[in-house]
C-alpha cells in the first residue's frame, strides 16, 4: 500500500471509529468546538522578531478530529495547536471548515517544517510529507503576515517539553 493510500485509510479509520463509537462528532452536531485558551502564549521566533499567538490546545484524538471545524471566524492573534503523542507523517483536511487556514507543521524539535494553505471545505489531504509532532492552525494569511517560515522556532510549554528546552 502506498504511503498516500495508507494515510487516507488511516484518516478514514480514525473518523469511522469515532463516528460509530457513540461519541458525538463535529459533523453530527455542526457546532464549533471551543477549547479553553491556554494562559501561556505560543511564540514564533521569526527573522522579523517574535510573534505571539493565544492558542487552544487539541491534544486528544477527539479534539484533534474536530479541530476548527465549523468555525467561521477567528482573531488574527489566535490559533489551535494540535499535539500528537508521536512524531509521524500527518494529514489534515478542511471538510466542514468554512474558515481558510494556514497549517504550520512543526517537528519534535520545535522547528517549523512547512507552512501550507488550507482551503475552506476541501477534502484534499494537506500534509508536508515529513514527520511532525505538532500542527499550528491560524487564519489564512497570518503565517505570512507574521513572517513564520520553515526553520523558525516555536516556543510554548507543550512544545518545549518535547523539544527538550
Amino acid at each position: 500500500m502506498s504511503r498516500y493510500s495508507w494515510l487516507i485509510a488511516s484518516i478514514f479509520l480514525a473518523v469511522s471509529s469515532v463516528s460509530f463509537s457513540g461519541v458525538p462528532t463535529a459533523a453530527a452536531d455542526n457546532r464549533a468546538m471551543m477549547l479553553p485558551v491556554d494562559p501561556v502564549p505560543l511564540v514564533a521566533e521569526t527573522s522579523g522578531g517574535n510573534r505571539s499567538f493565544r492558542i487552544e490546545i487539541a491534544d486528544d484524538p477527539l479534539e484533534r478530529q474536530r479541530g476548527l471545524m465549523f468555525r467561521d471566524e477567528m482573531d488574527d492573534t489566535r490559533g489551535m495547536l494540535f499535539v500528537f503523542e508521536e512524531t509521524s507523517e500527518v494529514g489534515f483536511w478542511m471538510k466542514n471548515t468554512p474558515l481558510p487556514l494556514d497549517l504550520i507543521f512543526i517537528g519534535e524539535d520545535g522547528r517549523v517544517r512547512a507552512v501550507l494553505p488550507g482551503e475552506s471545505f476541501s477534502e484534499a489531504v494537506i500534509s508536508p510529507g515529513v514527520p511532525v509532532r505538532f500542527v499550528l492552525e491560524v487564519k489564512a494569511g497570518i503565517a505570512e503576515k507574521a513572517g513564520v517560515e520553515e526553520g523558525d522556532r516555536i516556543r510554548h510549554p507543550a512544545v518545549d517539553r518535547i523539544a527538550g528546552n
